[in-house]
Formats: structure tokens, sequence, C-alpha cells
């Protein structure tokens, strides 16, 4: 996506009745004023203190809820609340961030007083983003003065950026899926993938079911063609994709339009108003986004759909790698409603900070590693549900990569038209982060490998929902080091193997090269989230460019062996991943209760391993 252009806007102070009053302006204006004022982005840069802001957001997200999560329903009963959470958290986040920023200026605390909005700016738009398909919604600055109580009579909801998005042509038509739902045969597990990293984690589970005589079918709800899933060459395991069109759908909420009720949630000394922050939510719900940020028409479409493939194939488990986004949501919702078991495979790593809404709604949940069961059991909602560790299906591969092959392939990125090439060769293994947080990660990472002793190149291999336009300035670098870009087909998995060290701040590759024996940099400003291998010593956290100098500095001629307990710990791999989740469904469906190694309060004890472990 093309990062929208930025509003030059300011905040200054004025008078009304002798009274405190703040106004967005232009900044060629603001310049020339003598009061209080400050640029939104100097606002917006102002520390805020992350766990005190998700706490406000957690209070907002409870008492919109309370508020209206029963005026929109699908037929089959899933509140909007519910099905759309993530992408209304993630704009409420937007709200409280903002407000917190206004809060820690100095001025407005000394003088608050009401926000008048700018004149025909819109109320939603969008946030910078180096993802190809999600859409990093906000609230402006115009919003805030909204939500805080100010007349907007001239401002729309939607900002240029949005009113401006590509359209499908009018009037869309959802053309019948091939085959229809009736037509499917009957199987034993539906599995939902609209990512290719879900695709990944759960065709190792299905082929192992295949093997054994059980009949599956992915459904797959891509809308990014590289995100969609592969045939799995497997007999047994069948793809089917949803009705074209079905994402495209937009339209008006009617329940979402609620009045002005004087009804408000407080965030520090702010009082929002909660039906004009369910009108800027509705935004959201009213756009089409693809399958990450569904409409909320497309959301009853793919219920239907969906219902009709549960009827038709009536699967006993319905397996899922994400089920707290809004299809992972509904599909769970709609599993439980036709009596299959639900099961959620963990496909990333976790930390505290690493989820847009800590929930996991499954029955079954399957993470990698011993340190992601506490989590697993904080953020389980149903009282039943019980925490498997067996690994990550995705990596039992790991042991068959080839890091020969991988190394010849880094080193023809990298060989200059003159001159040898690199002795030493890192690897970045990237997020879609927005483009200011990767070129702070970028000048990071460039100038550690500039400063380190030996001739180091760099590969870059972006997430596999990147956009590669957002790279263009750094390969346009000159000097030390070399830079390339890996294809996006091969990714960080197929060059990682060969790599002398391979950088990250959250990518799961940072995992999978820690279990292959390649050395791991994280790397991020000071506070900034990774994934705490560092904590398990099998990582190297590095902040500063000379962090990194220092740690490929220390880095030997030979790989560090591989510290298994530690591993383990972060991922448990002994290259049977796919096997233990396929017999845990089977067991499921046989009617066999399962049980782990660990109790409730995760100590060992003597039942068989790898089993489960109750979230309660």
């Amino acid at each position: 996506m093309t990062p929208p252009k930025r509003t030059a806007l300011g905040i200054a102070r004025a008078e009304s009745a002798g009274k405190p009053l703040w106004a967005l302006v232009g900044e060629g204006a603001l310049a020339t004023m003598k009061s209080d004022r400050i640029t939104t982005s100097e606002l917006e840069a102002l520390p805020v203190e992350p766990a005190s802001a998700g706490a406000r957001v957690d209070q907002v997200m409870e008492t919109l809820e309370a508020y209206g999560a029963d005026l929109a329903r699908t037929p089959g009963g899933a509140g909007w609340s519910y099905v759309q959470h993530v992408p209304t958290r993630r704009l409420v986040t937007q709200v409280v961030r903002k407000l917190a920023a206004l809060s820690a200026w100095e001025p407005f605390v000394k003088a608050p007083g009401p926000l008048r909005p700018a004149p025909h700016e819109g109320l939603v738009g969008l946030r910078s983003s180096s993802s190809r398909e999600y859409r990093a919604y906000t609230v402006t600055w115009s919003g805030i003065a909204y939500l805080l109580g100010a007349a907007a009579p001239h401002n729309p909801r939607r900002s240029p950026q949005l009113r401006n998005l590509p359209l499908p042509p009018r009037p869309v038509a959802v053309a019948a899926p091939s085959p229809a739902p009736s037509e499917l045969p009957r199987c034993e597990v539906v599995a939902l993938s609209w990512s290719s990293r879900h695709a990944d984690t759960l065709l190792p589970v299905l082929g192992e079911l295949a093997r054994e005589g059980s009949p599956s079918l992915v459904v797959d709800l891509a809308t990014d063609p590289a995100e969609q899933c592969p045939a799995s060459g497997v007999a047994g395991v069948n793809l089917c994709s949803p009705p074209t069109g079905l994402f495209d759908l937009s339209g008006a909420v009617a329940g979402l339009r609620a009045r002005d009720d004087r009804r408000i949630v407080r965030v520090d000394e702010h009082e929002v108003q909660l039906a004009r922050l369910v009108r800027l939510v509705s935004v959201l719900l009213e756009t089409s986004g693809g399958c990450t940020q569904p409409s909320w028409r497309s959301v009853i479409q793919a219920e239907t759909w969906l219902d009709g493939v549960l009827a038709a194939t009536r699967p006993h488990t319905v397996l899922v790698s994400n089920d707290t986004s809004p299809l992972g949501a509904l599909a769970v919702h709609a599993a439980e409603r036709h009596g299959a078991n639900t099961m959620h495979v963990q496909h990333g790593a976790w930390t505290a900070e690493s989820v847009a809404w800590p929930a996991l709604h499954s029955r079954d949940i399957i993470v990698m590693g011993e340190r992601d069961l506490p989590l697993a059991r904080a953020w389980a909602r149903r009282p039943d549900a019980e925490v498997h560790v067996l690994g990550q299906p995705h990596f039992d591969a790991l042991a068959e990569l080839d890091s020969q092959a991988q190394r010849r392939y880094l080193e023809t990125l990298l060989a200059p038209a003159l001159g040898p090439g690199p002795s030493r060769i890192a690897v970045w293994a990237c997020q879609p982060f927005g483009p200011d947080r990767l070129k702070a990660q970028a000048d990071l990472l460039l100038d550690g490998l500039w400063k380190a002793s030996d001739s180091w190149g760099l590969v870059i291999a972006p997430h596999p929902a990147q956009s590669l336009d957002v790279f263009a300035p750094l390969l346009e670098r000159d000097g030390r080091p070399l830079i390339a870009v890996a294809d996006p087909r091969v990714g960080a998995r197929g060059c990682l193997a060969g790599a002398d060290a391979v950088a990250s701040a959250y990518s799961t590759c940072g995992i999978e090269a820690a279990l292959v024996g390649v050395p791991v940099l994280e790397i991020g400003s000071p506070g900034e989230r990774t994934l705490g291998l560092s904590e398990h010593g099998l990582a190297r956290r590095c902040s500063t460019s000379d962090d990194v100098a220092d740690a490929l500095a220390a880095l030997s001629g030979t790989r560090p062996p591989e510290v298994s307990a530690a591993t383990d710990t972060v991922c448990r791999w002994h290259g049977d991943s796919a096997a233990l989740v396929a017999r845990l469904i089977t067991r499921r469906n046989d009617g066999h209760s399962t049980h782990s190694h660990h109790d409730a309060r995760g100590t060992e004890s003597e039942l068989p391993q790898g089993e489960g472990a109750t979230a309660r």
C-alpha cells in the first residue's frame, strides 16, 4: 500500500467566552501563532506508557460492548462486537493513544478544554503500512474532536484515502462457488486458511490424517493470491474456495447508526461519546477489506456459505490457525452451532503484547512450547478449553533444509558485478510493520553490519504479506553492506539455513533459525517488543548498531551447539508435531479424554507427554 499523505496539522490554544478552546489548524498558520501550540506529529511522538494504554483500551472495549453488542447480529447469532472485535479494538487503540498523548501535553493538562475539528477533514483515515492487503485504520484528530463532543457537520466520516479506495463494480455479483456446498463430500475435518502461514501449519496435519484414512477439506478464504492455499497433493485432502466476490461487499450497517444519547466512557479526563464511537467503528464494518477485515455484509454472506459447507461435510472437527480475527471467530461460532469440536494450532510466536485481542475461542489449543502455556490459559475463553504443547507442524521439515543449497542462493543474490562478494551473510526476516519502524530497524542493522570487522552482506526476506516497495530506498543505499531482497516465494524459510546470522524483531523465523542452530540477533530499539529468544539464551538482543557489530564479531566460524532444553521451552521440536496434532484430533473424535504431562499449574506429572493441559 502506498503510504497515505500525512495531513499537516497542529493544535493551538484559542479562547471562547474567556474559557480555553483548542483548535486544529494548518501547520502554516500554527507557525505564526503566539499561543500554546504543537504539531500533531510532535504530539503523537510524546511517550505513552503501553501498559496503561492497554488497560484503557480494555476499559473502552468493555464499555462499548455493554453499550452496543446487540446492535447487529448475524443470522446465526454472532454479534458484531464478537466477530469484528479485532479491527474495532485496533481502532479504539488509536483513539486511546491519541487521548493519552493529549493528556501528556502539559499546556493542555493545565488548561483542558474542547477541541475544534479541522474543516472538512475526514474522521477515520489510514496509517502507513507495509502490508499488501491489510489496512491500518486510524481516527484522525478531527475524529478525536468529534468523539469528545465537537460539532462536525462538514467533516465526512471517511478521509480522502478511504473515499478513494478502489471499489468493485456495482452491483457486486457474488458468483456461485464451484463446487456448491451441497456437492461437497463428507469429511471428518474442515480446516480454514486465509494466510500462507495457516496453510503451512495445517496442511501437514491434514496429510497425516489422510494417511490414516481420515478425509478432510481446506476452506481457502484468502483474497491475496500470494496467500492462497496450494493443493496438498495428498489424496483425501480436498480444497474449496468461497463464492467469487464474497469479500468485495460494502454497505451500511443500519444498527450501528446510533443517535447521540449522552452516554460516555471516560479515558482519564476525557469523555468519549459512545454513540459517536460506534459510528466511527461502523466505517470499518461498512468497507470491504478482504479476508483480514471483511465488511459486515461479507461476514453475513460468509456465515451463510460456511453453514452450507458444514451441513454438507458434517465434520467432527473444525481446525484453524487463527480463531480471534473476524473469519476465525465466525468459523468457531459456526462450528459450535453444528456440533463440531474446534481446534486452534498456533502458527506464530506469542508474547503478552503480541495480539490485538488476547482471546482464544476454540476448545483445544495447540501451542508450540512450554512458555506459551500461561498465555494460552489466560487467553482461553471457554472454561473447558485445554492447551496442548505439541510444537509447530510447519517446523517438522526444518531438519531437511539444505543449508548448502540455501547458501548458494544467498551468494547468488549478493554476487557483485565486479570484485568478490561478502564473506559473511545475514538474513533479515521482516515483519509488515509501518515504514518508519522498518526504516529504524534497517538503519540499526545496516549500520551494525557496516561496523562489523568482517565483510557482511544482507539478504532481506520479506514477510509473506509484505509489499516489496518499502525496501526500494534500502537497495539504493551506497557502499557496504551489499543488500538484496529474497524472492517472496522463497521467504526466510528458504534461505535462513544458509546464513551466518538471522536478524529479526518478531518473525517466527527467528525461532526456526534457533532450532537449526543459526545465530539469531533480536533487533529493535530499547523496549521494543521482540520474540524474547534472548531470555532463553537463543538470541542476542541488539538495541544499537554497536550491539549488532559486537554480536557479529562474537560469532565464531562454527555454529553454537543446539541447546535442546531451551529450544523445547520455546518450541517442542522433534519432527512429529503434525502426527501428534492428528492423533489428538482422532482421539477427540473417538471420545478419549486427553491429559497432559502438565497439571493445571504446569508442573510435571506422570501422565503421557504431549497430550494437553486444561486451560483453567
